[in-house]
């Protein structure tokens, strides 16, 4: 998981929107990646509205084909354990040795709920019980959507290769200092704002800084 949220400069009850703005440099008006040769023929493409369209895309002139690109989904969840939650020390970049909630990006062909559950046997050596959605992050210029469940932890855990150690934590023992992403974090403080009950789902929208600070 990439780092994408910075420090929230409001706070949102349950349901509400947050806006977030990042000390960065501001990105390109065009999110799509760049592309230089078609996917399908190997030929130079270029940019243009396709026909029937609105938006600037890569075409390729010679096979007619339209390289569309879309976001990508992030999915994670908050294993739980009498109380205690389980966090992954990453073993690698970027954050190494930050601590984050099992998420990663979605697979094909699994749902949402699946590939949370993946990520977590895959990160902690963990099986979950999934329940429900209950927090999301929109990251428009990285292309990306953050959604978070919470879960029932269900068996033993461990390291797995992305993974320095794992842990459960109270709410009282979680490193805040360290935590390796702010989405993870905002995740982190819904569920414990939300006290096991289903508030809905809590959304935080990230808006990179385009002017000079």
């Amino acid at each position: 998981m990439a780092e994408l949220v910075d420090a929230p400069d409001s706070k949102s009850g349950s349901g509400n929107r947050v806006r977030v703005r990042f000390s960065l440099p501001a990105p390109s008006k065009k999110y799509q990646k760049a592309m230089k040769y078609c996917s399908s023929c190997a030929t130079p493409i270029t940019r243009r509205v396709p026909d029937g369209d609105s938006v600037e895309r890569w075409v390729c002139e010679f096979c007619d084909t339209v390289h569309y690109q879309n976001p990508k989904v992030v999915v994670g969840c908050i294993p739980n354990r009498d109380g205690k939650i389980l966090l992954c020390k990453r073993a690698i970049e970027p954050r190494y040795g930050y601590w984050t909630v099992p998420a990663g990006f979605m697979e094909m062909g699994e749902t949402i709920a699946e590939g949370a559950a993946r990520e977590t046997l895959e990160e902690a050596c963990a099986t979950v019980l999934i329940g429900h959605l209950f927090a999301s992050v929109d990251v428009p210029q990285a292309g990306q959507l953050h959604l978070f469940f919470t879960a029932k932890l269900e068996s033993n855990f461990s390291p797995g290769t992305e993974s320095l150690e794992v842990a459960l934590f109270s709410q009282e023992e979680i490193p805040w200092g360290e935590i390796a992403f702010r989405s993870g974090e905002f995740a982190l403080r819904k569920y414990f704002e939300d006290a096991g009950k289903n508030n809905g789902v809590h959304t935080h929208e990230v808006l990179f800084n385009r002017g000079k600070n």
